[in-house]
């Protein structure tokens, strides 16, 4: 199992979404679920509307490419119409060091066309789109309580795709009952992944 680093290995909640918390994640092996979104034509990090000092993507892609064995990457889309800006960076990488995921349906069907690595939502509100079987995996995601269980898990999985689980912490929900039930089933598929907001605890979890 692969584990994401939900916006950075951060120890405060002002460090999400900055370059000390992406390098921290990336000197500890793990992947980095961040926003993007535009400002005035460019390409920024941020999850809520951009500010002035919104970090410029181009920075972002820089680090990674640092430390080209950590990874995925969860390139979380906040904001339609990004590919041509996103193309030159993602589509000079492998597809096993990204995904996409996040933007709108009409929207989903611009990255599927430039054949970037796209991932579907699937939550207690949301059903499994395949895009005519062009998308690669399903971040899995529960926003009132874990709906889900290894039988979805296991469909994903045996259609072919990954499968990002988004851990409970995330929604301000325990995680050890779900983390329990990955460890004993799940731990050495590498086609799973966990995003959370606790990566080291994790890693040291699920090693």
């Amino acid at each position: 199992m692969k584990i994401i680093a939900h916006r950075g290995l951060w120890f405060k909640p002002d460090e999400k979404n900055t370059l000390v918390a992406f390098e921290r994640a990336l000197q500890n092996g793990f992947g980095i679920e961040t926003d993007f979104r535009d400002r005035n034509g460019e390409l920024v990090i941020s999850h809520d509307p951009a500010a002035a000092d919104s970090i410029e993507a181009n920075v972002f892609f820089e680090l990674c490419n640092q430390y080209p064995d950590a990874d995925p990457h969860a390139i979380n889309i906040k904001s339609d119409g990004l590919q041509k800006l996103l193309a030159p960076h993602l589509l000079a990488w492998s597809p096993d060091r990204y995904f996409v995921f996040d933007m709108s349906v009409p929207d989903s069907l611009g990255y599927l066309k430039q054949n970037m690595n796209t991932f579907t939502r699937v939550s207690e509100y949301e059903s499994y789109q395949d895009f005519d079987g062009k998308t690669t995996g399903v971040w899995l995601d529960g926003f009132g309580g874990e709906w889900f269980g290894a039988e979805q898990i296991d469909h994903y999985l045996a259609l072919g795709n990954s499968v990002a689980i988004v851990s409970p912490e995330l929604h301000g929900r325990d995680h050890e009952s779900l983390w329990a039930k990955i460890k004993s089933l799940y731990t050495s598929n590498m086609s799973l992944m966990l995003c959370t907001d606790l990566p080291l605890e994790a890693k040291k979890y699920f090693s």
